[in-house]
């Protein structure tokens, strides 16, 4: 099952009051449903390819209205033959609307349910879940590209999607996917918050623990690199100074030099793998002195410098 199935089902099982299912199924119908007429009445009817979708608005029909509900399935003829799950709604298809706020007498088939829909902020909430439910996906956490989106057909719809999501500080961008418009999250944290806005605790955590996982072995990985980097260097370094020790050996100029630079090519010499701290370590073991990191590489630019007017 992908993550997204996974969130799906989490949410569909979610207890909520009546208002808030109301609003649930408003957006499960809003973007899920189509009108047929029949023997001059008007039918609503679903038509989705999750078996999940299906049951949980076959649930809130009969919990809300206690309507009657009939379920085909149909396979599709491409190479997938995916199961389309048809829920036909047997009622008055315009009262069905007009309780979801969807429909009014005036104005028609609605772009975005009524105000009162939504007015609660657990109404809202429970709006986006059913907009999830229906064409919501969500990258898996053990991608490092985090991506969740809801799929929907009108450009003025996806703003309305977007602003129900400010109510709760959650930012949202549109993007255009062919025929499409794409109402998506980036940020791991407002992805973290929509999870909990729509009651997917379970996917929360999965979701958590797995970016948890990721960003440590990241930073893992990433202070390994810094230290393999700072290693090389040290050893450049190290390979550098003992180029000019040897140059100046070459020419006999080393007897010429004070006693410090002396002791400093003799260690270096000895020890051309440590690092600066590793030498002024050796350095008071030998000769009995604390020598900073810093005096250390003076001596050790003098050295250079002599070679490099050599």
């Amino acid at each position: 099952m992908s993550f997204t199935s996974e969130i799906r089902q989490e949410v569909s099982y979610n207890e909520l009051l009546d208002c808030c299912n109301r609003a649930e199924l408003s957006a499960l119908i809003q973007l899920l449903s189509s009108l047929t007429i029949e023997e001059r009445k008007m039918y609503v009817v679903v038509r989705t390819e999750n078996p999940t979708t299906a049951k949980r608005i076959i649930s809130l029909v009969k919990k809300l209205y206690q309507y009657k509900t009939e379920l085909t399935v149909v396979q599709k003829t491409n190479l997938k033959k995916n199961n389309i799950y048809n829920v036909k709604i047997l009622s008055d298809g315009r009262y069905f609307l007009t309780d979801l706020g969807l429909y009014s007498e005036n104005k028609g088939l609605l772009g975005h349910p009524s105000y009162s829909i939504v007015a609660k902020n657990c109404c809202a909430r429970a709006y986006l879940a059913g907009a999830f439910i229906a064409y919501g996906s969500c990258n898996a956490p053990t991608r490092s590209n985090y991506h969740l989106e809801i799929s929907l057909l009108e450009l003025g719809y996806a703003n309305y999607i977007v602003s129900l999501l400010k109510r709760f500080n959650i930012e949202a961008k549109i993007s255009k996917r062919r025929n499409r418009y794409i109402v998506y999250i980036k940020k791991a944290e407002s992805i973290a918050d929509f999870f909990r806005l729509i009651g997917a605790q379970e996917s929360l955590m999965n979701f958590e623990n797995s970016r948890i996982n990721r960003d440590f072995f990241n930073n893992i990985v990433r202070l390994d690199n810094c230290e393999i980097a700072n290693e090389m260097k040290s050893l450049n370094a190290a390979k550098n100074q003992i180029e000019a020790i040897n140059l100046i050996k070459e020419a006999d100029k080393y007897d010429a030099l004070d006693e410090k630079l002396k002791n400093v090519i003799d260690l270096r010499l000895r020890y051309p793998d440590h690092s600066l701290l590793e030498l002024c370590e050796e350095y008071q073991t030998l000769y009995g002195q604390t020598l900073s990191k810093s005096g250390l590489k003076h001596r050790l630019n003098k050295i250079d410098a002599i070679a490099r007017n050599l």
